[in-house]
């Protein structure tokens, strides 16, 4: 998304516009400990996965000069292509992540847990997720959380691979 400060315009004009993308409000969950906030979780069923994506792409684009679209829309495209595709018809957790010093406390763990929650509110039967290949500590994490490995991409487009992990909850 070019810089730091632009990608964190989109963050917060995505988040605080409730345009239902991948990052906004409606998709979060967080853990605090001691009064903050320890890890962050997002989450949404699979088949909201593409118009999520496009609504955050529109919101990219919106805060970008027309010259940066190409390698945006490139880097969006290759970005999707790089992971393993999570199964229809379960929650997908596209993201999660904990404050350094609030690791290894049970976070991202009780994350978890409420994301299985939320998709067995919904109605469905899996939790997906993927992780970097060489993300050791996440993958322990998901393996102790119950979930198995499903596929596994090899690196491309300057993306390292990803490893699809599933958890049945149904």
């Amino acid at each position: 998304m070019g810089d730091r400060d632009h990608a964190l315009e989109v963050i917060r004009r995505s988040f605080d516009h409730g345009r239902r993308t991948d990052l906004s409000a409606d998709v979060l969950l967080v853990a605090e400990l001691d009064g903050e906030v320890a890890a962050a979780l997002a989450s949404f069923p699979v088949e909201e996965g593409r118009r999520r994506g496009a609504a955050l792409l529109r919101v990219a684009l919106s805060r970008t000069p027309p010259w940066r679209w190409p390698p945006m829309l490139r880097f969006f495209w290759q970005a999707r292509s790089a992971s393993p595709p999570p199964p229809p018809e379960s929650l997908y957790v596209d993201a999660l992540a904990t404050g350094e010093r609030f690791r290894r406390r049970g976070a991202a763990r009780a994350l978890l847990a409420a994301a299985e929650e939320k998709g067995r509110d919904l109605g469905l039967g899996l939790v997906s997720l993927d992780t970097e290949v060489p993300n050791a500590a996440a993958r322990s994490l998901y393996r102790g959380a119950g979930f198995s490995e499903q596929g596994e991409t090899e690196p491309k487009h300057g993306f390292p691979g990803y490893v699809l992990y599933v958890k049945r909850i149904g």
